[in-house]
């Protein structure tokens, strides 16, 4: 058989690896559901027309082709999705007449982009999104709702490294630039968009030749850029620039609500910040923006944003307004699994290996197993009826903590004995009552930091 050669841009993970991302999975899903957002999944596949309508031209988008396409049918125009905000607004649209608004959902899917893969950027990849979304009105205090429930998501990934939620407002900074003359405010925010990948004088030379502003402008522009702070002070910062517009105070009115309503969410771990240069480059974000970066991972970029979007989804008569937020899970995880930053302390679920003293006695190994699996203990049987000590090695290898010997097997006499394979210790047991410690009921996940041996 051929060599088999990887293809770039679609990681799988090893078992280790893949119980790691499940308890992510499972905890965002779970905090998620605490705070009332309801599951669901859209198809993989939408029309091209769609995929394309918002702008996103600059995502390489999959399309979709049968082998034997004979034909043009139903089949053609059609390409996988790059993100689950635009199916999701079509989702909407297609079954608003039986969803109640706001409509509060959150998904956890597989998205697929044609992009260069490299390290945080994948060509298929998990992304899990929470989204509240309206019918022609969304009330602002959605926006710092979705923000609460992302943060305390996050600082709920206990065994990963910090992380800082960025936030601004487009209505603050288009408030900002119209105020203060510009004749172009799109183009002034696409160009402070650059600031984390230019260099300031860089940026300071594009808003002058690109964007018409005078040098006096372009000064104040990166001076607004320039302000961070992790309460509500950027306020007076802003207003000590002397620029005024009705936009502008909206939008500083909106941004504090935003870093207030989450001021007793944060920890040592997940802190909040009023970040004036974060603009996101999408263009149907109206308000509330978030950006997001791992500490000690910067160069991956953002790994969560999303923001406030007041016509994303419309059918004409109907508009729906939403804001949400998108945290990217393989760019998150993958990278960190690869440097050996996060770790399960097993491959398998097994908390338990039954072990086996001949292949006849097989049976009533499978008794104890299946007695300590009706009581939510995941066990598995020994493969073969080897060796004791293979059978422990075995299990050490798959990093089984504990080994069961029923009377039987030989290894404990006429009573059920289980051994803790770490430290040696083996004990007089019942399957009907024996419970492991919750740390060793399923692979747990530590963190290695760069200091550590």
């Amino acid at each position: 058989m051929a060599r088999v050669t990887p293809l770039s841009g679609f990681p799988e993970l090893l078992p280790a690896e893949r119980a790691v991302e499940q308890q992510v999975l499972e905890r965002l899903a779970a905090t998620f559901e605490l705070h009332g957002f309801a599951n669901l999944e859209t198809r993989a596949v939408e029309p091209l027309d769609q995929l394309l309508r918002k702008g996103e031209t600059s995502k390489e988008v999959y399309v979709l082709k049968r082998l034997q396409d004979t034909e043009a049918g139903s089949d053609a125009g059609m390409g996988l999705h790059f993100d689950l905000t635009v199916p999701f607004a079509r989702y909407v649209l297609e079954h608003a007449g039986k969803l109640d608004f706001p409509f509060r959902r959150y998904q956890i899917q597989k998205v697929w982009r044609g992009e260069r893969p490299q390290e945080g950027r994948y060509r298929e990849f998990t992304q899990a999104d929470i989204d509240v979304i309206g019918r022609d009105v969304l009330d602002f205090h959605h926006d710092v709702e979705v923000a609460r429930v992302m943060v305390d998501a996050l600082r709920g990934l206990d065994f990963l490294p910090g992380f800082t939620l960025q936030v601004n407002n487009r209505k603050l900074i288009q408030g900002f630039y119209a105020g203060l003359g510009a004749p172009d405010v799109d183009a002034v925010m696409r160009q402070v968009d650059k600031l984390d990948k230019l260099p300031e004088d860089a940026v300071r030379t594009a808003l002058v030749d690109e964007a018409g502003l005078s040098e006096e402008q372009a000064g104040r522009c990166l001076a607004l850029a320039r302000i961070s702070t992790s309460d509500a002070g950027f306020v007076d910062q802003v207003r000590a620039l002397g620029v005024e517009h009705p936009l502008l105070a909206e939008g500083l009115g909106e941004l504090a609500a935003v870093v207030e309503g989450c001021a007793t969410l944060v920890t040592d771990r997940v802190e909040v910040v009023a970040d004036l240069k974060i603009a996101r480059g999408l263009d149907y974000y109206t308000g509330t923006v978030f950006e997001t970066r791992l500490r000690g991972h910067e160069g991956l970029g953002s790994i969560c944003s999303g923001g406030r979007y007041d016509a994303l989804a419309t059918d004409g008569r109907t508009t729906y307004p939403g804001v949400g937020i998108s945290f990217g899970v393989s760019r998150t995880l993958v990278p960190l699994l690869a440097q050996g930053a996060v770790s399960a302390s097993r491959s398998v679920p097994s908390a338990v290996l039954v072990a086996v003293g001949s292949e006849d006695d097989r049976p009533a190994s499978d008794a104890v197993a299946d007695a300590l699996r009706a009581r939510g203990i995941p066990c598995e049987v020994a493969p073969s009826a080897a060796k004791f000590g293979k059978q422990i090695r075995h299990a050490d290898r798959r990093g089984i903590p504990y080994v069961w010997f029923p009377p039987s097997d030989g290894g404990g006499g006429q009573s059920h004995q289980v051994k803790d394979i770490r430290d040696g210790n083996q004990v007089d047991s019942d399957p009907a009552t024996w419970t492991p410690s919750p740390d060793d009921l399923r692979p747990q996940v530590s963190t290695r930091t760069p200091t550590d041996s």
